[in-house]
C-alpha cells in the first residue's frame, strides 16, 4: 500500500466503507431509493450530506425506476452520477439501464446482490445482476469490502473513458459484504481525486446547444447502434486492465484485472467463481493443496465484459473446469457455467462441470468446496460428466 494515500485503517461495515469512498469520489448527483440490503449505503451518504462533508446533489425519489432516471438525466447533462440498489429494485431500473447503455451515458450503480422474489428472500445470490447481463452495463464482482472500495474508485474512471462511455456496476454480495465488518483502508480524498479526473463528457444537454438522446432510428441503422454498444463493452476490457494497473501504482492494491488466478499454474482441476464465494474457496484450497491435490481457482472479476480469451489461456492445462454458479437461467442452467462452455467450445479446452449453489443465501462453507472437489474428481475419473447443471444439495423432499 502507498502510505501517503492512506486516510485511515479501521474496522468498518461494508456499506459505510462504500459510502465513505463515494464521498471521496464526490459525484455531482446521488439518486436515492431504499431497498434491503443496500439502504445503509444511502443512509450513510445522507448523513455525510447533512453534515456538510459531501456537496453532492442528494435526490430522494419515489422508486428505483426514478433513481435510475435521475442518474440518466444527470449523466446526459455532463454530471458524474451515482446510485445503489438491489434485487427487485435493480429489475425496476432495467429499462433505464438499457437506455443508458444505448445512449452511451456513464453512471455508476452499487449493486448489492440479493435474491429475487417470489418467494420473498432477502439473502444473497447473483440472480438480480445476472438478469441485466445483456443490457450493455459493465459488471465487476468483488470478493471483499476492500476490493469493493478500490473497485468503486476504478470503475468511474473506466465507465467515463471516452472510448467506453457505458454505465457500470460494482456487484457486492448482500450481507456478506454490505453488512459485515472487516479491516478496511480508506484513501485520502485528495489521492482519490488525483487518480480520478473530472468527468469530461463528449455531449451534454445544454439549452444553448440542443440535442436529443435516444431518438427514433430506422431499421437500416439500428444494428449498427447496437453493435457500437457491444464494441464499447469489448473495448472496456483493456480499460479495466489499464486502470487496475494504474490503481496498483497509485495505491498499492491489486486484485488481478478481469480475472484473478490462484494456484492455476499446475492445477488439474480449476474452480471458477465470482464474488465473496472466492474467499471461501481460497480457504478450502489451502487444505486441498496440503493434501497434494492439484486444484486452483479463477475468480472472475469482470463478467461484462466477459474475459473469454483470458479464461481460455488460464484453463489450457487443466483437465476440468468446475464452475460454481450463484445464479441460473430457468430451463438452461448455471449462467456462468453456460458462458464458460460457450467460451471453450471448439477450443480443445477442459471439460466443464457446472454446479448451482448458494441460491437465496444458502451457506457455502470450505467443507462444501471440499465435497464439490471430491465429487468432481470422481466425475472426471468416471468419464461421466453430466452436460446439465448440478444443483448442489437439492432437497428433493421439498419438490
Amino acid at each position: 500500500m502507498n502510505p501517503e494515500a492512506i486516510k485511515s485503517k479501521e474496522i468498518m461495515q461494508g456499506s459505510a466503507a462504500i459510502a465513505e469512498t463515494i464521498k471521496a469520489i464526490a459525484p455531482g448527483v446521488i439518486a436515492v431509493y431504499p431497498i434491503t440490503p443496500q439502504t445503509h449505503i444511502l443512509e450513510h451518504l445522507a448523513r455525510l450530506v447533512a453534515d456538510g462533508q459531501l456537496k453532492s446533489k442528494y435526490i430522494t425519489v419515489e422508486s428505483e425506476f426514478s433513481a435510475a432516471s435521475v442518474i440518466f438525466g444527470a449523466a446526459s447533462a455532463g454530471v458524474r452520477s451515482y446510485t445503489a440498489s438491489a434485487s427487485q429494485g435493480l429489475l425496476l431500473m432495467t429499462e433505464v439501464i438499457f437506455n443508458m447503455a444505448g445512449t452511451r451515458l456513464p453512471a455508476v450503480i452499487t449493486a448489492v446482490n440479493r435474491s429475487l422474489s417470489p418467494p420473498i428472500n432477502i439473502q444473497v445470490d447473483h440472480q438480480d445482476t445476472m438478469t441485466l447481463r445483456d443490457s450493455g452495463i459493465i459488471q465487476i464482482y468483488v470478493e471483499s469490502i476492500q476490493e469493493a472500495v478500490d473497485t468503486h474508485i476504478q470503475i468511474f474512471k473506466i465507465a467515463e473513458d471516452r472510448e467506453v462511455l457505458l454505465p457500470a456496476m460494482v456487484c457486492m454480495d448482500g450481507w456478506i459484504l454490505s453488512h459485515a465488518y472487516e479491516p478496511v483502508t480508506l484513501w485520502r480524498d485528495e489521492a482519490v481525486q488525483e487518480f480520478l479526473p473530472p468527468f469530461d463528457p463528449v455531449f451534454q444537454v445544454d439549452p444553448k446547444n440542443p440535442l436529443t438522446y435516444g431518438a427514433l432510428t430506422d431499421d437500416d441503422k439500428i444494428t449498427e447502434f447496437k453493435y457500437m454498444v457491444h464494441d464499447a463493452l469489448i473495448r472496456s476490457k483493456e480499460k479495466i486492465k489499464k486502470v487496475a494497473g494504474e490503481f496498483r501504482d497509485a495505491f498499492g492494491n491489486y486484485y488481478g484485472d478481469v480475472i484473478e488466478k490462484t494456484y492455476t499454474e499446475d492445477a488439474e482441476l480449476i474452480l471458477i467463481a465470482m464474488g465473496s464465494m472466492a474467499g471461501t474457496i481460497k480457504a478450502a484450497l489451502e487444505k486441498l493443496r496440503a493434501q497434494g491435490k492439484r486444484v486452483g481457482l479463477i475468480k472472475i472479476r469482470s463478467f461484462r465484459p466477459f474475459p473469454d480469451q483470458e479464461l481460455r489461456t488460464a484453463l489450457a492445462g487443466a483437465k476440468a473446469a468446475v464452475v460454481l454458479d450463484r445464479s441460473f437461467s430457468c430451463s438452461s442452467g448455471g449462467i456462468l457455467g453456460g458462458e464458460i462452455k460457450a467460451c471453450l467450445y471448439g477450443q480443445g479446452g477442459p471439460q466443464v462441470i457446472n454446479y448451482a449453489l448458494g441460491i437465496g443465501g444458502r451457506e457455502i462453507y470450505p467443507e462444501t468446496v471440499l465435497e464439490i472437489v471430491n465429487q468432481s474428481e470422481r466425475l472426471v475419473e468416471s468419464g461421466k460428466i453430466p452436460p446439465e447443471t448440478i444443483f448442489y444439495n437439492l432437497n428433493r423432499e421439498l419438490l
